[in-house]
């Protein structure tokens, strides 16, 4: 039996702002940007807008900002914070909104001027107590962590994450909006300067301005709109830790359970995913939660990515904006996989679009590996 909440929901536009750069704009303006567009998109006013999900590494009470910046007053407001992956747990909670008829039309919408705005962000993060005596470099070192792990028990290879950072580069110079179009060999990844071993620069995100988007309403809507609805078929969150050290395995993240549950709302599983967009913060980021949603076993993530796998013209196509590590990551990066989903699933990404693509992952970290949610989208006909 369906679970009722599968396919309830439609996004039915989306938008970007501030890609590659947005000097002297505040983070507020980059959103609004991002928000019209998906307006436009959709089809809609402004006014037409009575539910805003949203969160910030800016405002402490975003759910006020954003609806005060833009002029509304929102009958439902949502503003959960656990990190980068909070945009896409925002896909269920508007959707059980939506189900709910406490809105009629959602917005989830992020923006950020970190990448020239602030150059620096001050992290809202407090301080992690059992392991801010050890001083490490946060959040990288939490990362690093995780992959000399995954070094140590599966033997995985720096190779294999320079393969990650290579993919992510070549998607990028098919996508015009990122930041990072030049070429990059597994060489460069490999002499890169080392930030927290085995992690060099290159296994690192950007640090971008930009700002998203999306907006959904309840399925029986969705075909009156001037773009095909893509539906939300499946959504989970799990969430294990807060701090690295409080993780128990440091190669499987709790994506091992929101997976499985999103697929299972889905009804559909890994094998019939058409395009997979990941939260790559870091490479090995892409190498866990490949293993962990099923895209293949744990310990063969290495393995999985070698030879172009996950790069254009390999066997799955992964993160195909350019992701977080060559398109953009302003602060916190879910809510752009979610915007790439969309377009690769109604087809409007050009030299980078995947042919035939029905259905996608969006997939969003928060934390250090901590927070973990999944969402499977569909085209109309996945319904």
């Amino acid at each position: 039996m369906a679970h009722e909440l599968r396919g309830s929901a439609a996004i039915v536009g989306v938008g970007l702002g501030g890609l590659p750069a947005a000097p002297g704009r505040t983070a507020l303006e980059v959103l609004g940007e991002a928000v019209h567009r998906a307006l436009a998109d959709a089809g809609l006013r402004l006014t037409d807008v009575d539910g805003v999900f949203t969160g910030s590494s800016y405002h402490f009470l975003a759910g006020l900002s954003v609806p005060e910046y833009l002029g509304l007053r929102p009958k439902f407001v949502d503003s959960t914070m656990v990190g980068g992956s909070s945009f896409v747990g925002h896909l269920l909670n508007a959707a059980l909104a939506l189900n709910a008829g406490l809105c009629e039309v959602a917005l989830i919408c992020y923006g950020s001027n970190q990448g020239s705005g602030l150059g620096k962000l001050k992290t809202m993060s407090e301080e992690q107590p059992y392991e801010a005596p050890y001083q490490p470099r946060y959040p990288i070192s939490s990362y690093a962590l995780a992959a000399a792990r995954h070094m140590h028990e599966y033997g995985t290879r720096r190779e294999d994450l320079a393969e990650v950072a290579v993919a992510a580069r070549r998607w990028a110079q098919l996508n015009p909006e990122a930041q990072k179009r030049e070429p990059l060999s597994l060489q460069e990844v490999l002499a890169a300067r080392m930030v927290s071993d085995p992690l060099s620069v290159l296994d690192c995100c950007l640090v971008t301005d930009g700002g998203g988007a999306v907006i959904l309403v309840r399925a029986e809507r969705a075909r009156d709109f001037p773009k095909p609805p893509v539906h939300v078929l499946g959504c989970a969150a799990a969430t294990w830790h807060r701090q690295i050290a409080c993780l128990p395995d440091l190669t499987t993240t709790a994506a091992a359970e929101s997976g499985p549950r999103a697929f299972a709302m889905a009804g559909v599983g890994p094998a019939d995913i058409d395009v997979v967009e990941l939260y790559d913060a870091f490479t090995i980021n892409t190498i866990l939660f490949l293993e962990d949603l099923g895209f293949c076993a744990k310990g063969e993530g290495g393995a999985f990515v070698r030879g172009g796998a996950i790069a254009p013209g390999g066997r799955l196509p992964v993160n195909t904006n350019g992701g977080g590590l060559s398109c953009c990551h302003p602060g916190m990066y879910g809510i752009f996989t979610i915007v790439e989903a969309v377009r690769q699933l109604r087809g409007e990404c050009g030299a980078r679009q995947v042919p035939g693509a029905e259905l996608a992952v969006a997939h969003g970290n928060g934390g250090v590996l901590s927070s973990q949610i999944t969402a499977v989208l569909g085209s109309a006909d996945t319904l």
